[in-house]
């Protein structure tokens, strides 16, 4: 029987080393997948602060494209503002923030995560840190007063002056039936837990995020907190601890690959987190415990990378040389 060969052009094939792996996700479809997921927390936000939450996240978001689109030019390369990262970036920063910041202290925030953090080390992909994160703490030693004033839920039904509330960690009397709806004050999208594991349920059963990193971050606040005399399950869904071991300890650029790594990574930002909230001057540690970890990473990589099939260590392999001499 003979058979017909077909001959491909040299041009047109493409040799790389293994494994030879095609997946259909793509960086806009994951971006896709994390806004869906953030969308409940978002909502939950907006029903409790009132539109003035809409408007810095709305301003967050604008402008952090607006900074992209910017650097694209200035930079001669072609449009991102498609691959939806930008509007990540923006979401989570505006996320993080108190709903009575001043809109223009929420675009410098959006400035710096995407100028400074994400272009200036070469675009997605690049940044040594989370954008997000990273604007947020900039904001937070630029404008201490404005970032740590918080109002409570629902306060923009009445028609007077917005009233200040404390949050659990700085004291305040919450029950952690009012902790997993978000009856509390804090930051626009961290204060409904509800809203957040539903969100984090998303992205697991659409495989965006593996539960190694979360888990571990979660659950060593808990122990360690519990360690201190704290509860642990108030301290779990306190502060931003469910928004950061969520959506930004697990940013595939910024944190370790595998399991032993994200492992590592989870349990150290859980270890920072707890010190600082138990030893340190501010009530919350979570955005510092996230940063620290970032500048890890590369090393936690390169201490758990797994090793090669068939490789031999430089100690045997020299002990080999040695003997067959």
């Amino acid at each position: 029987m003979s058979q017909e060969i077909t001959r491909v052009p040299k041009e047109n094939v493409i040799v790389s080393s293994s494994p030879h792996l095609r997946h259909e996700d793509s960086t806009r479809g994951i971006m896709l997948d994390v806004l869906i997921a953030l969308a409940p927390a978002a909502v939950a936000g907006i029903v409790l602060f009132g539109l003035r939450a809409a408007a810095v996240l709305a301003v967050t978001i604008v402008s952090a494209l607006v900074c992209e689109w910017l650097c694209c030019k200035i930079r001669k390369i072609p449009n991102t503002l498609g691959d939806l990262s930008a509007v990540v970036t923006g979401l989570l920063l505006g996320m993080n923030l108190p709903v009575g910041l001043p809109l223009w202290m929420a675009a410098i925030g959006s400035g710096v995560a995407i100028v400074i953090v994400k272009q200036m080390f070469g675009g997605l992909g690049h940044n040594f840190a989370n954008p997000a994160i990273t604007g947020r703490i900039v904001l937070m030693v630029s404008f201490p007063t404005a970032m740590t004033t918080w109002v409570k839920p629902f306060d923009w039904m009445n028609k007077t002056d917005a009233v200040a509330a404390a949050t659990p960690l700085a004291g305040s009397e919450t029950t952690l039936r009012q902790l997993f709806l978000g009856l509390r004050g804090g930051c626009i999208g961290e204060v409904c837990a509800a809203a957040l594991l539903v969100g984090g349920i998303y992205l697991l059963l659409r495989r965006v995020i593996t539960p190694t990193a979360p888990l571990a971050f979660i659950l060593t606040v808990g122990g360690m907190m519990w360690i201190f005399g704290e509860n642990p399950l108030y301290q779990m869904m306190s502060g931003g601890l469910l928004l950061g071991a969520i959506f930004m300890a697990t940013d595939y650029v910024t944190s370790p690959s595998g399991f032993k790594g994200q492992l590592i990574f989870g349990v150290g930002c859980g270890l920072i987190t707890a010190v600082i909230r138990h030893f340190g001057s501010l009530p919350e540690g979570v955005s510092y415990s996230i940063l620290l970890m970032n500048i890890l990473t590369p090393y936690i990589n390169r201490l758990t990378a797994p090793k090669p099939f068939g490789t031999v260590k430089e100690k045997k392999r020299k002990e080999a040389a040695g003997n067959a001499k």
